[in-house]
């Protein structure tokens, strides 16, 4: 094999940037030293894989199809060193989980890992579904925590859970036994796009309503549970988000007929995700908390 990793990383870098001057740069490289390692790997390859077009370096269709096979290559080899310089219990994982599990279910399962493992670092990254899935493509996380829909055939996905969406509100006065379409007019305030309970609430309630009336769209649980408290207006929302406020009064479940709304808590990587002994550890450990916290919730019922 004549093509180094060193030439795939620059390779790597020079695409993600377009300019020699800034990846020798990042790389503490002569610019003349990176020229010569991308023209090297051309002569290696027989053929050009940048377009030079306004002193920018553009993948052409030969290097769009290298790069389309080099990088999940290089980024599992950069996986293995990583993984291999740190013993089975010494090292970081890169977590990242959507909102409802970052605020209502991280949080017990993180201290429970790190005071098994103290020598284990974590980082945790939050966002929407979408964002989390974004996440484990570009490779910025190892591992996330989410629920709804996923796409992307690089990533695999595994059930871990599942999670019951309530139809909420805090005037009493709504909250009586009804069908969803009697709702749809009211004020809703839901989470933003991209969000996976929003996406399947409506994805359920498609075919019985023509049109809910969202007035407010908003990025965070607690932001929403803030509106309802302080306005006439319903939402759609994770169960283990508002169990304390509907035990204090604060909040009331509207008993919607035919209404049974469930979704997948998922644990979803990369499908070239390098499995050492601490990632498995990890991904084990948390699927046996999440499952013990669901099923003390599904008790409490």
């Amino acid at each position: 094999m004549k093509i180094t990793l060193r030439q795939m990383q620059i390779f790597l870098n020079v695409v993600a940037s377009g300019h020699l001057t800034n990846v020798a740069k990042d790389m503490k490289l002569s610019q003349s030293a990176v020229s010569m390692s991308i023209k090297e790997l051309e002569n290696i390859l027989g053929r050009p894989v940048f377009d030079r077009i306004n002193k920018k370096l553009i993948l052409n269709e030969v290097g769009r199809a290298f790069h389309k096979e080099i990088s999940p290559i290089y980024k599992k080899l950069a996986d293995i060193e990583y993984e291999f310089k740190n013993s089975e219990n010494k090292g970081m994982i890169r977590v990242g989980a959507s909102t409802t599990i970052v605020d209502y279910l991280m949080p017990s399962i993180i201290c429970s890992y790190m005071s098994s493992y103290p020598d284990v670092k974590i980082t945790l990254k939050e966002g929407n579904t979408k964002e989390i899935a974004e996440m484990i493509q570009d490779g910025s996380i190892d591992v996330g925590f989410v629920e709804g829909f996923v796409s992307g055939s690089d990533i695999i996905r595994e059930k871990i859970g599942v999670d019951e969406l309530l139809v909420i509100t805090a005037d009493k006065n709504l909250a009586k036994t009804c069908y969803i379409d009697e709702l749809e007019d009211k004020r809703w305030v839901l989470r933003e796009e991209g969000s996976g309970t929003r996406e399947v609430f409506l994805d359920y309630i498609k075919e019985k309503v023509d049109s809910l009336n969202i007035f407010f769209e908003l990025g965070h649980t607690e932001s929403i549970k803030s509106i309802l408290m302080n306005r006439e207006c319903l939402t759609c929302i994770s169960k283990i988000a508002v169990e304390k406020e509907m035990k204090e009064g604060k909040l009331y479940q509207i008993n919607v007929k035919n209404f049974s709304c469930k979704r997948d808590f998922l644990m979803i990587y990369h499908k070239d995700k390098y499995h050492s002994t601490l990632f498995e550890k990890f991904i084990f450990f948390s699927k046996k908390l999440i499952l013990q916290m669901l099923s003390a919730e599904q008790k409490t019922k």
